[in-house]
């Protein structure tokens, strides 16, 4: 685990989307797991852009994500081709896994959503969750 402090804070990224039409439900928004969608591309992004570790690296050492919760919160809907922003970062450090926090903004800036996934780290032949190797540990810390 990273060095033992109170409260570390660790690096947050944003990426950048547009609500696409076939996002749009019945009701005329943003249907609710279109979120997850954008939180997941945004993750996706960050992690070969800002962290320098992709999602097939992971998987080439053997290990996916398992997403064990999420919790969003919804603020503000999102309007069909609105242009907005995901913003990530790792909140704490598990033994097997990290809790990530988002926060997803509308074009105008104000907070759409927000909330908190907690994905575990596993082995993807035995699909159980392991211990972070020191490696990622380091690599995600920033």
């Amino acid at each position: 685990m990273p060095e033992k402090n109170e409260n570390p804070v660790y690096a947050r990224f944003v990426t950048e989307m547009q609500v696409r039409p076939d996002d749009i439900d019945l009701y005329s928004h943003v249907h609710s797991s279109r979120y997850l969608d954008y939180i997941l591309a945004a993750r996706f992004d960050q992690m070969e852009r800002c962290y320098k570790m992709s999602m097939q690296e992971f998987a080439a050492l053997g290990f996916g994500w398992f997403q064990r919760s999420l919790t969003i919160n919804y603020k503000r809907q999102l309007e069909i081709a609105e242009r907005f922003k995901v913003e990530t970062g790792i909140e704490e450090f598990l033994k097997d896994g990290v809790i990530v926090s988002f926060k997803i903004f509308k074009a105008n800036g104000k907070l759409a959503a927000d909330g908190t996934c907690n994905y575990a780290l596993i082995d993807m032949n035995t699909r159980r969750a392991v211990a972070l190797p020191q490696e990622i540990l380091e690599k995600y810390s920033i």
